[in-house]
């Protein structure tokens, strides 16, 4: 278990170690490295995800690690609540970025019209905190679209005692 401390809340994660052995290795390694401190949720799209994990509050973005593979196919789904490996359009192109899924998206699992977004865990607690975020006005900032108009930070992401 993590919990995502930010600045409307904690949000605890539960990670698919077993179906997104990649994915959750690369993102514990950004946590153990303390990579998400004052990141922010730099897009926010109501209905739909938040995302984050990547920019400073100046919407600059952090120098990441190697892309890695994307496992889209491990059977996992863009369910409400789950967390998967953002991208660009380029398959294994994930790094550091993150969204959590606001509904189900099954348009973004693996399928055969796209190879799909690596869902690697679920929100356990807090997705109130989420909903919250998720309810931020919006607008353009420094040539980017739906970034909240008052930062949501991410304070910290750090794994829980077990």
């Amino acid at each position: 278990m993590l919990t995502i401390m930010t600045s409307h809340g904690d949000i605890v994660v539960e990670l698919f170690e077993e179906t997104a052995p990649i994915s959750t290795k690369n993102f514990m390694e950004y946590v153990n490295d303390g990579f998400y401190a004052e990141t922010v949720f730099h897009r926010v799209i109501p209905n739909f995800m938040i995302q984050g994990g990547g920019m400073t509050v100046d919407m600059n973005k952090k120098e990441t690690r190697a892309a890695i593979k994307n496992e889209a196919a491990n059977g996992e789904k863009n369910l409400r609540g789950t967390l998967a490996m953002a991208r660009t359009g380029e398959v294994d192109s994930a790094t550091c970025q993150f969204f959590i899924n606001l509904k189900d998206n099954s348009f973004l699992d693996h399928s055969g019209r796209d190879y799909g977004y690596a869902v690697f865990a679920r929100v356990s607690a807090g997705m109130d905190i989420v909903d919250a975020i998720a309810a931020v006005d919006t607008g353009t900032v420094a040539g980017h679209q739906d970034v909240p108009l008052e930062p949501v930070t991410i304070v910290e992401v750090r794994r829980d005692e077990d």
